[in-house]
């Protein structure tokens, strides 16, 4: 396999299976949990390898998005460790994966044919002449 097809692999986006999503959420609040309870070893580096793994599992998980930057950056920031952004992060990521990969409301999901629209059914004319 090429260099550049193992980076496509890396970024590409997964469809969001039931089991990817509970997957990913269990990881990212066990992970929060975890810098929670190591906040006394801060200075040894723990909280910033909880974060890289954090950031690969998800990826692997969830496929690339942008979220994960700005998520993995603030989670550099000493004392930031205290709020659960790894769990609000894929919660959002969830969010917006929902809403691209759901069908819009007037597509149909069969082979790309347009249905034509319903039918209206009106009243039978009055079937007594004057």
């Amino acid at each position: 396999m090429i260099p550049v097809d193992k980076l496509n692999n890396l970024f590409r986006t997964p469809q969001l299976t039931r089991r990817r999503k509970v997957l990913a959420l269990a990881f990212a609040f066990a992970t929060d949990l975890l810098q929670i309870g190591l906040l006394p070893l801060a200075w040894a580096g723990a909280q910033q390898a909880i974060d890289v793994v954090a950031m690969v599992v998800t990826m692997s998980l969830m496929g690339f998005h942008v979220l994960l930057l700005p998520t993995f950056a603030i989670e550099l920031v000493p004392g930031v460790n205290l709020i659960p952004t790894w769990t609000g992060c894929v919660i959002a990521v969830i969010a917006f994966r929902r809403n691209e990969q759901s069908p819009s409301p007037g597509s149909s999901a069969d082979s790309g044919q347009v249905r034509p629209p319903k039918q209206i059914h009106s009243p039978p004319p009055d079937s007594n002449p004057d």
